[in-house]
C-alpha cells in the first residue's frame, strides 16, 4: 500500500485514522513508533514526549499496564496536514487479588499534523477512563472494532 500523505481529503483522511487505529491495535511499540517522525512531539494526557525511542518506551510500558487493549478511532476534522480524532479504547487492570477491573477510555487527539512523506510529527491526546463492567464492554475479542455502533450518547 502506497503511504497515505498530505494534503488530506475527506477520503484520505478516514483511510489514514483507520491504518493509525490498526497499527495501534497491534500493541507492538517499534511498529506504532515508525508511524511517526524521528523528532516526534508528543502529549499524552500529562505526560510531553520527544522522539521516537520515547514513543517506544512509554507504549512498552501503557501496554504492560493495559491488558485487553482494543481500540477504536473516528475521524472528527482534517485540514491539509492535520487530522483530528475521538478515540474509545478498552483495557483491563489485573488486581492483587487476581480479579480484573475493566475501563473504556474516551479521548479526543486534536492535533496530528504530518510531514509531507506521511510521517506524525505532532500528536496531542486527552482522555478520561471510565470503569466499566466486562458485561459493558464494546470491543470483545474476535469483534471488528469498525462493526460496533456506538451511539449518540458516547460520541
Amino acid at each position: 500500500m502506497n503511504p497515505i500523505i498530505p494534503p488530506f481529503t475527506a477520503q484520505t483522511a478516514l483511510q489514514k485514522v483507520k491504518a493509525v487505529q490498526d497499527l495501534w491495535n497491534t500493541q507492538d511499540p517499534a511498529r506504532v513508533a515508525f508511524g511517526y517522525t524521528h523528532d516526534t512531539i508528543w502529549r499524552n494526557r500529562d505526560t510531553f514526549l520527544n522522539g521516537r525511542d520515547q514513543v517506544i518506551e512509554f507504549l512498552t510500558k501503557r501496554w504492560k499496564k493495559e491488558n485487553g487493549y482494543r481500540l477504536r478511532k473516528e475521524l472528527f476534522a482534517f485540514t491539509d496536514n492535520r487530522i483530528a480524532v475521538q478515540l474509545f479504547y478498552e483495557w483491563y487492570e489485573e488486581k492483587a487479588d487476581g480479579s480484573r477491573q475493566w475501563y473504556r477510555t474516551y479521548g479526543l487527539e486534536v492535533c496530528w499534523t504530518y510531514n509531507p512523506e506521511g510521517l506524525n510529527r505532532k500528536r496531542q491526546m486527552s482522555a478520561n477512563d471510565v470503569p466499566i463492567s466486562e458485561e459493558d464492554r464494546w470491543l470483545t475479542d474476535g469483534v471488528d472494532v469498525n462493526s460496533i455502533h456506538i451511539t449518540e450518547e458516547h460520541l
